[in-house]
């Protein structure tokens, strides 16, 4: 066999050390497509079942004595159906913060500060979730064990947590950041060209159709504000496809680039 000369081998070293960062790049980018698709995908699942069994989210506009006798009737499968929506959602923050890396933009400032809004959307929205499986069961069962005064107390409790807990946290501020990240990743993805133009496209249009959403949480708050209810329908599941698509097409652009 023949010898490998000083020069050879450090050639090489040079060559394996200086495509070791694309090499990770690469990985970061399929691990951040995967994660974007297999969280976006389970939370819709969990959404589902929420919804076939809990009339939800149309039950989030209805008082006590409704949705509190709901949810106990759902019983304890209920709570962990709320679980698993809430942690599939969570998972969405791993692929959000690692974005930046898989588009080789992590000195994108706009990026960066869009990445820790995109992120603390998720927590706030999280915070939302949770309160079914952490404050929602003691006062369902106050309410159906209480007598007319308790029931009337646990009613002013249970819009007091709703709205703050739900309205504006989960829903206002979590959806109005996440809106603000996809908008901010749409117009880098038109500018730069680091994936397809039409996903910016989408995710503007998404954006803004998830926007409307804000016109049914205003109106809790606001009487008479005006709701658009299939514009907040169309949003979400819209906004919802743009992650997974935004998903295939970071694992695309890494098979593309291994030919």
């Amino acid at each position: 066999m023949g010898t490998i000369s000083r020069g050879e081998h450090s050639s090489e070293t040079a060559v394996a050390v200086g495509s070791s960062p694309a090499v990770a790049r690469r990985r970061t980018a399929v691990v951040t497509g995967s994660l974007f698709i297999a969280s976006t995908v389970a939370f819709m699942i969990a959404a589902t079942a929420l919804s076939s069994t809990f009339d939800w989210p149309d039950i989030l506009r209805e008082p006590a004595d409704v949705v509190l006798p709901a949810f106990t009737a759902g019983g304890t499968s209920l709570v962990w159906t709320w679980f698993a929506v809430a942690w599939t959602y969570a998972v969405l923050a791993v692929p959000i913060l690692l974005l930046p890396t898989a588009l080789a933009r992590r000195e994108d400032a706009a990026l960066r500060v869009a990445t820790y809004l995109g992120a603390a959307s998720v927590l706030l929205s999280l915070i939302g979730f949770l309160r079914w499986v952490f404050v929602v069961p003691s006062l369902a069962d106050s309410y159906l064990s209480g007598d007319e005064g308790t029931r009337t107390a646990v009613a002013a409790a249970w819009t007091a947590q709703h709205q703050y807990g739900g309205a504006l946290l989960g829903e206002h501020l979590g959806q109005l950041l996440a809106i603000c990240w996809s908008v901010t990743v749409s117009v880098i993805i038109l500018r730069s060209h680091v994936l397809p133009a039409w996903a910016g496209w989408l995710g503007l249009l998404a954006s803004a159709l998830y926007f409307v959403n804000q016109g049914d949480i205003l109106a809790t708050a606001v009487s008479g504000f005006p709701v658009w209810d299939l514009g907040g329908l169309l949003g979400s599941y819209l906004w919802a496809v743009w992650l997974i698509v935004l998903g295939v097409l970071l694992c695309r652009r890494v098979k593309d680039s291994a030919r």
